[in-house]
């Protein structure tokens, strides 16, 4: 079975679409960022490395120094797909990131978005 054509694909590719989706609703790049890096546990000058270096998705996960456990109180649908119903580890991480900018998009505030009153 031949990966998904989006663990190959960089993130610095899918990062610009993310930008604008947030700034198109008025939200920021820094709240883009701070997104990813509570998802991941990579540092601002991390994420940008990794942006400049154009990693993989897959490499993107699997190397995050501190996958946030409070991202699976990220439930709803995305792309037509429950993402508590998924079953490929990798592939729900991708689709955290996804619903997480959504959210973001939406208007919700970062203290929704990043499940600080649900984690505590």
């Amino acid at each position: 079975m031949s990966k998904h054509r989006i663990y190959t694909m960089s993130v610095a590719s899918v990062y610009p679409h993310y930008l604008a989706k947030a700034e198109k609703k008025g939200r920021t790049k820094a709240e883009v960022d701070e997104i990813i890096r509570w998802l991941t546990g990579y540092g601002q000058e991390e994420l940008e490395q990794l942006l400049n270096h154009k990693t993989d998705f897959e490499t993107f996960f699997a190397e995050a120094p501190a996958l946030n456990p409070a991202r699976t109180l990220v439930k709803g649908v995305i792309c037509g797909v429950r993402i508590e119903e998924i079953e490929d580890p990798l592939m729900r991480e991708v689709r955290y990131l996804d619903k997480l900018v959504d959210e973001l998009a939406k208007g919700k505030t970062m203290d929704k978005i990043l499940r600080k009153h649900a984690a505590a």
